[in-house]
């Protein structure tokens, strides 16, 4: 399967700082948007969460900021199921450019299934595991993220 690519688009004016470059927020905006296609692909599309009442919340996520991004590049994710179990899945996003084949930012993200009218987590619905095994099924020669899983941690700590 080539790279799963769940949201396009150009670097906005407003979404630009003092430097010129993409502001931190709007890095996690354009994975948040990756995100939601990622949930209309594996059924839990707007019509799907009114009915079911099921939706995914994001627990924790993390962004490496890789290589300045700028006004009016166009863009794009990928996206890479890492895993899952029954009601949490974790997502590798990668922002990429026609420049350059490395990406510009990564983003991990461990999103959780939950029963909107708790809320509380609630078990994926067979539809959804049905679509993520055929999605690591897809993905399952490509190559491995780059920067998973990794934390922040000062190499050097300073005693003064």
């Amino acid at each position: 399967m080539p790279a799963l690519i769940t949201y396009r688009t150009p670097i906005q004016k407003d979404w630009v700082d003092y430097n010129g470059h993409l502001r931190d927020a709007y890095y996690l905006l354009i994975f948040s948007y990756a995100t939601d296609a990622l949930m209309e692909r594996i059924g839990l599309d707007a019509d799907s969460r009114g009915h079911s009442g099921n939706s995914l919340f994001t627990l924790e996520a993390h962004i490496n900021y890789l290589h300045e991004v700028k006004l009016s590049t166009e863009v794009w994710v990928q996206t890479q199921i890492i895993g899952f179990d029954h009601k949490r899945l974790q997502i590798y996003h990668s922002l990429h450019r026609k420049e350059s084949d490395e990406a510009l930012a990564a983003s991990e993200q461990m999103l959780l299934h939950v029963d909107l009218a708790g809320p509380k987590s609630t078990p994926f619905g067979d539809r959804t595991l049905q679509a993520l095994e055929q999605i690591i099924e897809e993905q399952r020669n490509l190559p491995k993220p780059k920067h998973p899983s990794r934390t922040i941690q000062l190499s050097k700590q300073h005693d003064d």
